[in-house]
């Protein structure tokens, strides 16, 4: 695991009913980042991710702006120790 990287993300704005979940998975997928999207009661959205450094690093700037029809307010990314937990990029419910 040592190439690779973890993180989990609050994101906070108009991120829920614009395709947030839908284009987050896409775009994990397309950097080949394994891990979850959901959203949460209070309005948020939350990602737990991992994979190679460089593409968990693309994957959350990519989460700074978000997909198109969404408006990122704020942001809380942590990085964390990958554990090779996720074998795929899933939407939670």
């Amino acid at each position: 695991m040592a190439d690779r990287t973890a993180m989990s993300a609050r994101i906070r704005g108009r991120v829920q009913g614009v395709g947030f979940r839908y284009h987050t998975r896409t775009q994990a997928v397309t950097l080949g980042v394994y891990g979850w999207v959901r959203n949460e009661p209070d309005g948020s959205v939350s990602v737990v991710a991992e994979g190679p450094e460089q593409a968990v690093q693309s994957f959350s700037n990519w989460l700074r702006k978000g997909p198109p029809g969404a408006r990122v307010d704020d942001i809380h990314i942590e990085s964390r120790e990958a554990q090779g937990l996720f074998k795929r990029f899933s939407i939670e419910h």
